[in-house]
């Protein structure tokens, strides 16, 4: 069967019926949230055990059971290479592991996959357990990709039911109370864990600095948790920043981010009360700086930024450039601090982020929004997922939901990577569909969604490159040749989900390149 997309997909994966994706607003939700059992702790009950160990045994954790886990300390988290090797002392197996994210600190379970205690990931894959799934035959089914607001989403809803949530934290105290802005191991906003804490069965919370009652703010309330434990370090919060998270220093990247505050300024939206999601790559982050001068330069204040923060988004704010930051997951030690000590840096739940299935997310508010890309194509389908080759190395993060939500989605991707075309014809995954997706910037060439007569209206007459997407695949052809298509397998090796429930795409298994 088919998607609106184009994307042929099996009607069944695993014994999972497939609802294919058929456009950005065509599926409304029926039924009833999810709910954990009813529980109770009575006066003189302590909740604090003595190791993980003693934890997975007061749970009854078991075969075949979900255990999920939240990323906020990125290459610096410890908790799941903790939580799963006392598993596997144990003897357990079968488990399903649902957590936000993986990185490649987390390589260490590719042992426990060989070996049969974990056989199934909910979760984005990054770099090495990813590498590790591509070719197949790794896991008893396909790994679910979904957004951050298409995995809360999916918590509230029972299709990801998490028996035991593992939730990590740089301070506690014997009831549970916890956030992540204190302690020496702090990484900021607690975004991620806030549907885990109200939709698990079971919530255990894991810190390395037990405080006295109450901690406070509590991001994760004492209702939610059943047990506590204390270890030496949930780990380095120097970890934060994997990835590219320093500002461009390529030319061309510069340009490409200046062209995207020409290209919102020139468009009128770039006035009071401008709100927008920053992007926490090397040329995000060169348009959050720029978008700051050009804002101080012509005396604009916006209304607020949502995010993945950095020091560049904390900069507004201190200087009143923007009024409010909204925080679902801090990226540098400098938002660490800012929400530490300002209370117009305020945290939010990735629930409010960016769950399609509520009154209403922050994601809605947002006039624009910058993302990157691994591929796009003619026509505007983005992939974050998988790279030209076809290896599964990404995550979708809240790329979705961004894009769903923000007025003005504007993509940024380098015409080529080398000698790899970027804008292709047909990118190898659909992560976050045309329909959302409304400008696509590069470095030699500026092509707007034809979807979109309202902004190529308010850009007639503008000197910017603007030019048609065909054009760009022209180009990188000519320059390229025709890409190179990885060479798949009949194994379908992860299910891509629009933040919704519905499926985008499917990932199927890497033979050659």
């Amino acid at each position: 069967m088919y998607n609106s997309v184009g994307r042929d997909l099996p009607e069944q994966v695993a014994g999972r019926t497939l609802q294919p994706y058929q456009g950005p607003a065509s599926f409304r939700p029926t039924g009833r949230r999810y709910g954990p059992p009813l529980k109770a702790v009575f006066p003189g009950e302590s909740k604090v055990l003595g190791s993980l160990r003693e934890a997975i045994t007061r749970t009854g954790l078991s075969d075949g059971d979900t255990i999920s886990f939240h990323h906020h300390l990125r290459n610096g988290e410890a908790v799941v290479n903790m939580v799963v090797s006392e598993l596997a002392r144990l003897g357990l197996k079968d488990i399903t592991l649902a957590p936000t994210a993986l990185f490649p600190v987390h390589e260490p379970l590719i042992e426990h996959v060989k070996n049969g205690v974990v056989t199934a990931i909910h979760g984005s894959l990054n770099g090495p357990v990813g590498a590790f799934a591509s070719p197949g035959g790794v896991f008893k089914e396909p790994t679910v990709l979904r957004s951050h607001g298409g995995r809360a989403r999916a918590l509230a809803s029972g299709d990801l039911h998490v028996d035991v949530a593992f939730i990590s934290a740089p301070v506690a105290d014997d009831y549970g109370n916890c956030n992540g802005a204190f302690g020496d191991s702090a990484f900021g906003a607690m975004g991620f864990p806030a549907a885990d804490a109200r939709y698990a069965d079971q919530v255990v919370v894991v810190t390395d600095n037990l405080q006295p009652y109450p901690v406070t703010p509590a991001s994760i309330s004492q209702t939610q948790v059943d047990y506590v434990v204390q270890v030496d370090s949930i780990g380095d919060p120097q970890g934060i920043k994997t990835g590219t998270m320093e500002i461009t220093k390529s030319p061309s990247r510069l340009m490409m981010a200046q062209q995207v505050v020409r290209l919102l300024a020139e468009a009128g939206i770039i006035t009071d009360g401008f709100s927008f999601q920053a992007g926490a790559g090397g040329t995000s982050l060169a348009v959050t700086k720029f978008l700051h001068d050009y804002m101080r330069q012509h005396h604009i204040t916006g209304n607020f930024v949502m995010g993945g923060i950095t020091g560049f988004v904390v900069d507004m704010l201190e200087d009143g450039t923007i009024s409010t930051i909204l925080d679902a997951q801090s990226f540098d030690l400098r938002a660490v601090e800012s929400i530490r000590r300002n209370p117009r840096h305020v945290e939010v739940s990735h629930i409010e982020f960016g769950d399609p299935h509520t009154g209403g997310c922050v994601v809605n508010r947002q006039q624009a929004c910058f993302l990157g890309a691994t591929e796009v194509d003619v026509d505007f389908n983005v992939n974050v997922n998988t790279h030209s080759d076809g290896m599964l190395l990404h995550g979708i993060g809240g790329h979705q939901d961004a894009a769903a939500g923000s007025d003005v989605t504007i993509i940024l991707v380098p015409l080529l990577r080398g000698r790899i075309p970027v804008v292709r014809d047909r990118v190898t995954t659909v992560s976050t569909p045309g329909d959302v997706v409304d400008v696509i910037v590069t470095d030699q060439g500026i092509a707007v969604n034809p979807r979109r007569d309202d902004l190529l209206e308010s850009l007639r007459g503008s000197h910017l490159n603007l030019v048609d997407i065909n054009d760009l695949y022209a180009r990188a052809t000519r320059l390229c040749g025709e890409p190179r298509r990885p060479v798949l397998g009949d194994e379908v090796v992860a299910v891509v989900e629009y933040r919704d429930g519905t499926v985008l795409d499917t990932v199927h298994s890497v033979r050659g390149w």
